[in-house]
């Protein structure tokens, strides 16, 4: 379901009082590859409830460019709901999910294997308030950012 993030605040205090442990990821899920899914999957094994944080279509313009993302945020958002593993998801337009994260405050914050935990947003305070962060390495041979490139170099975008 795909909340507003006054929504899931709320809910995920409700959450928090049925003693539910809260996963938190985030991404521009830009044309969703395997890489993602196994991603998604993996995060999904941490807790009982995963909340995805999107980036919005002005989010994803400014930390991707302006010919980013390929898929609408309605194009996006219905892609990740059928994969039917994930719980909540909210927009976010920073170039950062760091106010989502403060809101949420999630026991897990899960990021993929090009991150570490030095330069993962959200991780200090995740562990500040007794929550863990993990990282999943990447699925080999997928990335959005390299097929975006490639068709680039083939004329196809």
């Amino acid at each position: 379901m795909l909340l507003t993030k006054e929504e899931i605040k709320e809910q995920c205090n409700v959450w928090k009082n049925m003693s539910k442990s809260i996963v938190f990821t985030n991404g521009c899920f830009d044309l969703l590859h395997r890489g993602h899914i196994d991603l998604l999957e993996k995060a999904a094994t941490f807790g009982d409830i995963l909340i995805v944080g999107l980036n919005s279509d002005k989010s994803v313009k400014i930390i991707k460019g302006t010919d980013r993302p390929i898929e609408s945020e309605n194009v996006r958002i219905n892609h990740l709901i059928k994969l039917g593993m994930i719980s909540a998801i909210c927009f976010f337009d920073n170039d950062t999910p760091l106010e989502l994260i403060r809101i949420i405050k999630p026991d897990v914050l899960v990021k993929g294997g090009d991150y570490n935990t030095k330069n993962i947003v959200g991780s200090k305070e995740i562990v500040q308030w007794g929550g863990r962060v993990e990282i999943i390495p990447l699925t080999p041979g997928y990335s959005t950012t390299m097929s975006v490139e490639k068709m680039k170099r083939e004329g196809l975008v």
